[in-house]
């Protein structure tokens, strides 16, 4: 037994041991395996064994300690928990002998999580659930969790969508507040907003749209004027009919934007306004935002106003009839147009195609890939993937509204403050490889300054139709940084203009809601509260979070689809390479599937400047936009990818074994 003076010391020697501890603080990131790593603020990972990191969760802040485990190899111990990320995630509820778990479907959580009996809130095995932690594992490794909402089991119709809202955190109902604030709202609201506008309701505005839209944000009209054309684009405008900091609007930034879920959308706005009140409905006055804008002959835009108006949506047209107009095609439908509006559309033609035209001289147009619409059945799931073909209706539309965005930024580019969608270009970790690649490929690019507004816009020219052993502008294009929102004004370098924004979808898109106030501030005095920098980044991570949310049920909603694939032959392209293989999308419907080099014969490299995968011994190449024959060959249930295997064709085959033979 130890006396006082020995437990004294021993004390102070743990006291001692404490206070000369290096500790590193840092964020925790998980792997598929049972292993992770320490992301340390300094700047590089610390390795986490099994035993720590059953410890902790993925994103939760640390301070770790560095242990040798052998010479010149450490790893990490969790030595203290700071902050905690996750806290709430879903997962598949499980009874194993007399213990009852939660599996997390959350990527990264590798383990079953006990939930105590007074949290289980009646779920049976199988079910989906939405849970917390509500006892970190920080002490000991044994977290536990609770119950907060059963979501439904595998097979029912709609659990995918009901899965991916509960997984990303979205509200599919709305909170009292702004459901109170939307019912309150009606016509005479629209008739008090009139005061001190525009009366228009006599011009020949049209939407333009597919035939299901219901939340229109733009109605078009132009007219030609002795240098080229006035165009005319109003916008839905709630900004007038929503308080500012008001529930509705704390909502929708909240939600930052709609998500296009197949099927089913999920609005930023209550449909009371965003499809009634506000949407630019045919025969019924509304109010709008317009931009009036001179186009000259040459597509360049000249001098533009914006106006608080009232319009009157003369027609809602669909793509194809007014491709079928454009095309010269009569059907009853398009001789019923009046002559104000058959004429206004064939002046919106003339002056999309200036518009489309100077861009291509001036600036970057992006490429027309081919589009898929999903087909949902009565149980949710896709019955059918079919084209979407961009007409020229499509771009008609596409140029006005380009046009417009164009203005708004000139526009708040001359106040003291804005927002706007910045693109860099390249990711600043690629582009030493993308100088190799131009050395390589196409040396005469190789001194063009990329990062340069300028450059770029060269750069992504020159190589739109070059000639070269291996595809460059795809390449390049795997490798661009994500656009991103700002106050000021920068580059946008992916559409090769000095400065954008967006406000023709403030029914849809929290951005372009505010980007109407700040105009309207601007123009007209009115007061209005400006986003923070914190706030920004809510916005931004708000949008991301979305994205991720819409391609991860498309993703689940195609690999069950897969599944009906047959085992014919199919073919596609090479759409993205990495170390471990290839990913195909086929021609017919756009799935893409991954080829695993595990399936082809002998060994592959990576080549991480042409994004190549080439055979070891015989030089064999798969690269971007290869045509390809594939069959289907199964799907990953936790990536939730679809898989394939190459069909091989007897030229490759006898290409394979005469490199070999030589």
């Amino acid at each position: 037994m130890l006396n006082a003076d020995a437990l004294s010391q021993l004390r102070q020697l743990k006291s001692d041991i404490e206070e000369n501890k290096v500790v590193f603080p840092g964020t925790v990131k998980a792997t598929n395996g049972r292993f992770g790593f320490v992301a340390l603020d300094e700047g590089r990972d610390v390795f986490l064994p099994p035993e720590e990191m059953q410890k902790v969760l993925p994103g939760d802040r640390v301070n770790v300690t560095e242990q040798e485990v052998e010479k010149g190899k450490t790893q990490g111990v969790v030595d203290e928990l700071l902050a905690t990320r996750l806290t709430t995630f879903v997962g598949r509820y499980l009874v194993k002998g007399k213990g009852h778990f939660v599996v997390p479907e959350t990527p990264g959580i590798n383990r079953w999580i006990f939930i105590p009996p007074k949290e289980r809130m009646n779920a049976q095995p199988d079910d989906y659930i939405y849970c917390e932690i509500s006892k970190h594992p920080i002490k000991d490794g044994k977290g536990q969790a609770r119950v907060l909402r059963v979501i439904g089991k595998a097979g029912e119709p709609g659990i995918e969508r009901s899965l991916t809202l509960a997984t990303y955190d979205l509200a599919d109902t709305w909170p009292d507040a702004v459901q109170q604030q939307a019912d309150q709202l009606s016509e005479q609201d629209i008739g008090a907003g009139r005061a001190d506008r525009q009366d228009r309701t006599d011009q020949p505005y049209v939407t333009i749209d597919s035939p299901g839209t219901q939340d229109m944000d733009d109605a078009l009209q132009a007219e030609p004027n002795a240098t080229g054309w006035t165009l005319s684009i109003a916008i839905a405008d709630p900004t007038s009919l929503i308080g500012s900091d008001s529930p509705v609007e704390q909502e929708a930034f909240n939600r930052a934007t709609a998500i296009y879920f197949p099927g089913e959308p999920l609005p930023m706005l209550p449909d009371s306004i965003s499809t009634r009140l506000c949407s630019l409905m045919p025969e019924v006055n509304r109010l709008a935002l317009v931009c009036d804008l001179q186009v000259n002959n040459d597509g360049s835009l000249g001098d533009y106003s914006f106006h608080e108006a009232v319009i009157r949506s003369q027609r809602k047209l669909s793509y194809e009839l007014v491709a079928n107009l454009i095309e010269g095609r009569e059907d009853d439908e398009i001789k019923a147009l009046p002559d104000a509006v058959a004429n206004s559309l064939d002046q919106l033609h003339q002056v999309a195609t200036a518009l489309r035209k100077w861009r291509s001289e001036h600036a970057l147009l992006s490429g027309d890939r081919p589009e898929f619409r999903l087909r949902l059945d009565e149980n949710k799931r896709i019955r059918l993937i079919e084209p979407s073909v961009q007409n020229e209706a499509h771009r008609l539309v596409e140029e006005c509204m380009v046009a417009a965005n164009r203005c708004a930024a000139d526009f708040l580019t001359r106040q003291a403050s804005g927002l706007f969608i910045r693109h860099p270009g390249l990711r600043d970790d690629r582009i030493d490889n993308i100088r190799a690649l131009l050395e390589s490929h196409a040396p005469h690019l190789s001194e063009v300054d990329a990062n340069s507004a300028d450059g770029f816009r060269q750069l992504m020219k020159h190589t739109d139709q070059l000639e070269a052993e291996v595809p460059v502008k795809a390449i390049i294009s795997r490798q661009l940084a994500r656009a991103e929102l700002a106050f000021q004004a920068a580059p946008h370098q992916g559409m090769g203009l000095d400065a954008y924004t967006t406000f023709t979808s403030p029914l849809r898109k929290f951005s372009d809601f505010y980007v109407h106030r700040l105009i309207k501030a601007a123009l007209w005095d009115i007061p209005m509260k400006a986003l923070t920098e914190d706030q920004l980044e809510s916005l931004q991570s708000a949008q991301i979070r979305a994205r991720q949310a819409a391609n991860s049920l498309e993703a689940w909603l195609k690999s069950d689809f897969a599944r009906t694939l047959g085992e014919e032959p199919m073919t596609g392209v090479i759409s993205r390479t990495v170390p471990a293989g290839f990913f195909v999308r086929l021609d017919t419907n756009g799935l893409e599937g991954f080829v695993s080099c595990k399936d082809l014969d002998g060994k592959y490299s990576f080549d991480p400047v042409t994004l190549r995968l080439i055979h070891n011994k015989n030089g064999r190449i798969f690269q971007l936009e290869q045509p390809v024959k594939v069959i289907f060959a199964g799907v990953d249930e936790e990536r939730r990818q679809i898989n394939f295997k190459l069909v091989e064709n007897k030229e490759a085959q006898s290409a394979s074994k005469d490199s070999t033979d030589n």
